[in-house]
């Protein structure tokens, strides 16, 4: 296997055809490893969570120059962490064929340990999933070296498993959610505006509507407050991708002509991942999130989606919908 650093701008640009043809196979294959995301995350340094920071990715090759293995990493005051952390970015890790995963942590963590990389003193590697194939390698090489690791849970990260109709997910449902949502759902068929949704086709009008959805999200005091101007910047540009690489789905529920609700969600890998929502608290009395969600889902299981992945944080909401747990962590490596 052949190692390089990549520190420039342009030769991480330079990756994307092999970054997204690799993600395509690695047993973490998730969104926000996709190039153009990290790409995007990177020149707004996370749409300013972050003041500084060195690019220090490392790419694995075999012999034939096929890339075989990511560590999406930059450096900040000699911490090693990935690209994405950590607000933004709900689930992060190494990008690796199954196959080739533990040869690849073998090669990087000695690697790392060698003295042809950036000084570091701590790996730090933030929304693993919990059952990340590559945890207990790191955990396996770190400690053969007699390095420090730590895992620590940080949030859960519920999900939900998509039957074949919306009658079996009803019936999947605890007795008062069902009626809960059943109920919602009946109350804006018979209100004395039309109540309809769609999903965001028109490119033309992607700016448009992201505007509009920012401005939903920033009805809600705590997401106005996280919405910098270099926050809508970091969104906007990572949306615009996504549409463009055919993955981002931005979908709103009006009332009459105004919108009363939206959800900027991924469908990525047969699985809408549920990344952000705002709602037009004009409409409370309706509950257009709820309702705006239940259609979703239909649409998704209509369309065979397989999961609706609501990502992190434990808002009790998403197991109204019928999720269950799993968990993202965070592990930090220390070598003495």
């Amino acid at each position: 296997m052949v190692i390089e650093v990549i520190q420039s701008e342009s030769e991480f640009e330079d990756l994307k055809n092999d970054w997204n043809t690799l993600l395509e196979k690695s047993a973490s294959h998730v969104p926000f490893l996709r190039h153009e995301y990290l790409t995007n995350w990177w020149s707004t340094l996370g749409g300013g969570e972050w003041t500084e920071g060195n690019l220090a990715i490392i790419t694995s090759r075999d012999k034939n120059n096929n890339l075989q293995g990511i560590a999406p990493f930059f450096l900040v005051n000699q911490r090693l962490m990935f690209l994405g952390s950590y607000e933004t970015s709900d689930y992060l890790d190494l990008i690796a064929a199954t196959n080739n995963l533990p040869t690849f942590i073998n090669d990087l963590v000695q690697f790392l340990d060698s003295a042809d990389y950036p000084p570091w003193k701590t790996l730090d590697l933030y929304n693993l999933l919990a059952d990340s194939a590559t945890i207990p390698l790191l955990k396996k090489v770190s400690e053969n070296l007699g390095w420090e690791i730590k895992k620590e849970v940080l949030q859960p990260a519920p999900s939900l498993r998509l039957p074949e109709s919306w009658e079996s997910y009803l019936t999947n449902l605890d007795d008062r959610y069902r009626q809960e949502i059943q109920r919602k759902i009946r109350k804006t068929e018979t209100y004395f505006l039309p109540v309809d949704w769609y999903i965001v086709e028109d490119e033309n009008q992607l700016d448009q509507e992201l505007d509009s959805f920012l401005e939903l999200m920033a009805d809600n005091p705590d997401k106005a407050s996280f919405l910098t101007e270099k926050m809508r910047s970091q969104m906007k540009l990572s949306s615009r991708e996504a549409f463009q690489a055919g993955w981002l789905q931005l979908a709103f529920l009006t009332v009459g002509e105004i919108k009363a609700a939206g959800y900027l969600n991924f469908d990525f890998d047969q699985k809408i991942w549920v990344y952000n929502s705002g709602i037009n608290t004009l409409f409370e009395n309706i509950s257009p999130g709820w309702v705006l969600l239940s259609k979703i889902i239909q649409g998704s299981i209509k369309a065979g989606k397989r999961e609706l992945d609501f990502m992190r944080g434990a808002e009790p909401y998403k197991y109204h919908f019928g999720a269950t747990d799993k968990y993202v962590v965070r592990i930090q490596v220390s070598r003495n």
